[in-house]
């Protein structure tokens, strides 16, 4: 048994101090487990996907357009080349049998290219209004998680300005109460609190509140002999152990 002292209203403060310990660790953990918290991480960690998807999608626009002007190039230079062909050939200017042989299968040469080029284009095509698309629905989730994220961020505020307000009058309270603990037995319970999340606990029907055993009758004899000044902590656990009428001592 230690040789701390305090009044038994002194010691009877250590309970109330307990209780308003818990309630800060309470609030304290609900602080840090809001749902809220863990949603909004959630949506920051989609929202950085779907920025990273945004400027995929836009590289692969731009790439798409490029490729489709280079496309559609090509398919002007076949038709010019068509054009200037088939004017020779109306012209009557090539009038030997083999010149015009050439001439007329350049041309339907060009008209196979032509026709080919104009597959890449459509191809181009429709792969850029595929990306667009993509783009598009990105975008739109963007903007519903913008959305959602305000909403949560709105929620999260008023919780943690609520908890906030709780833990403050807790601390006031704590204050309060802490005052009228002796320093020495404040060090002790604060030194006990840290090491075992409970600094002070009752002595209930023979049993320690703080670690729930019961204590043998010659601890429990030992105590009941104790000075009601002195302070007195259980064997098991090392709490102090707080005397009320509901003792049973």
């Amino acid at each position: 048994m230690g040789r701390v002292k305090a009044s038994p209203e002194a010691q009877l403060r250590l309970l109330e101090l307990a209780d308003l310990d818990a309630e800060l660790a309470r609030l304290d953990h609900r602080r840090r487990t809001l749902p809220e918290i863990a949603q909004l991480e959630q949506i920051d960690a989609r929202s950085t996907e779907l920025r990273d998807g945004v400027v995929m999608a836009d590289t692969e626009l731009s790439d798409l357009d490029r490729e489709q002007t280079r496309a559609e190039r090509d398919v002007e230079q076949v038709r010019q080349r068509i054009d200037r062909d088939r004017s020779r050939l109306d012209s009557g200017q090539v009038s030997a049998a083999r010149e015009l042989s050439n001439l007329q299968s350049e041309v339907e040469s060009l008209l196979r290219r032509q026709s080919d080029l104009e597959e890449v284009v459509l191809d181009v095509m429709e792969r850029r209004e595929a990306a667009d698309t993509r783009r598009t629905e990105l975008v739109t989730e963007q903007d519903a998680l913008t959305g959602q994220a305000a909403e949560l961020t709105t929620k999260r505020d008023a919780a943690l300005t609520e908890i906030g307000e709780q833990a403050a009058k807790a601390e006031a309270s704590r204050s309060t109460v802490a005052a009228d603990v002796p320093a020495d037995v404040l060090t002790l319970y604060d030194k006990l609190r840290a090491q075992h999340g409970v600094g002070a606990a009752m002595l209930r029907r023979g049993r320690c509140e703080g670690c729930h055993l019961t204590l043998n009758t010659v601890d429990l004899n030992q105590i009941r002999a104790t000075p009601a000044d002195e302070v007195v902590r259980c064997e098991e656990c090392r709490r102090i152990l707080v005397r009320t009428a509901e003792s049973g001592l």
